[in-house]
């Protein structure tokens, strides 16, 4: 399945894609949140026939695809292709580090770069959404725990991460720097997390080339380090790491200016799109 939210900011309801039509699942749940993606509830889901949910018309904005969650976790560099451009060791462990809940929007909403800001830069990422409680999870046992997948953008201003003292989050936390989905797609629809294709755009000129295999560790390997650590709650979400071509590792370093687009897809996730703004 894929689960969408759309609607005003604050005001989404849950929808469901039947091929390219939007069909509405407010008459079955409240919200695509942790309270709605255990695996119980997504079978149910799955039980609908979509031609008798209502169709929803027109054009709606498409909100962030999962809401609710208590955690935004992001890996950093877990692509062996992207620590190699930037000069950087392969970890030993995965890298932790947190992105504000508020920087998350919608695929196609707007990314507003903070006053200032002269070193925005893109990420390409898998997003990885838990379904149900995960504590001292095994490798082998991890992918059950996932509702599904999904993409995210991890914007991220360099100069903040690198030059304002302290760890990556003052970099990745501004507001609008975590474009998700546009779709929740569920476990089933992907049987290999590690095997897809993975690309973005700026300006119609392809910065990112990548796939998922390149992962240095895996998504079962991170679920499993990341709920000895700590328990993963329903709807949590967890970015993955990029592939590389970002705007940083490019010599010379080449970032975001107003008026720039964004597009960013993964194969079978869907396609993102935003157009960069600056703050007033």
């Amino acid at each position: 399945m894929k689960l969408v939210r759309y609607g005003d900011v604050g005001n989404e309801k849950p929808g469901m894609m039947d091929g390219d039509t939007l069909r509405d699942l407010s008459g079955h749940i409240a919200d695509i949140s942790g309270d709605t993606l255990d695996d119980a509830t997504l079978d149910k889901l799955r039980a609908i026939d979509p031609a008798t949910l209502p169709e929803v018309t027109g054009n709606p904005r498409l909100g962030a695809c999962v809401t609710g969650f208590s955690k935004f976790l992001c890996i950093g560099l877990n692509y062996s292709d992207h620590a190699a451009e930037t000069g950087a060791a392969i970890p030993e462990h995965p890298i932790l580090f947190f992105k504000a809940n508020s920087a998350i929007v919608g695929a196609f909403d707007d990314v507003v770069m903070p006053r200032g800001s002269t070193h925005t830069d893109w990420e390409v990422e898998l997003g990885v959404v838990i379904g149900k409680t995960a504590k001292y999870v095994s490798k082998a046992d991890a992918l059950d725990y996932v509702a599904g997948y999904c993409v995210v953008n991890d914007v991220s201003e360099r100069h903040f991460q690198t030059k304002l003292t302290g760890q990556w989050t003052k970099g990745k936390s501004c507001d609008t720097f975590g474009p998700t989905g546009p779709y929740l797609v569920t476990r089933d629809e992907i049987p290999d997390p590690q095997n897809l294709a993975m690309e973005l755009d700026v300006n119609g000129k392809r910065m990112q080339t990548g796939n998922t295999a390149t992962m240095i560790f895996t998504v079962a390997e991170i679920i499993e380090h990341l709920s000895g650590l700590m328990t993963l709650h329903p709807g949590d979400v967890i970015t993955t790491g990029t592939p590389p071509g970002v705007g940083m590792g490019m010599k010379p370093p080449v970032y975001l200016n107003v008026g720039d687009v964004m597009e960013v897809e993964i194969e079978g996730l869907g396609r993102q799109r935003q157009e960069v703004k600056m703050d007033a």
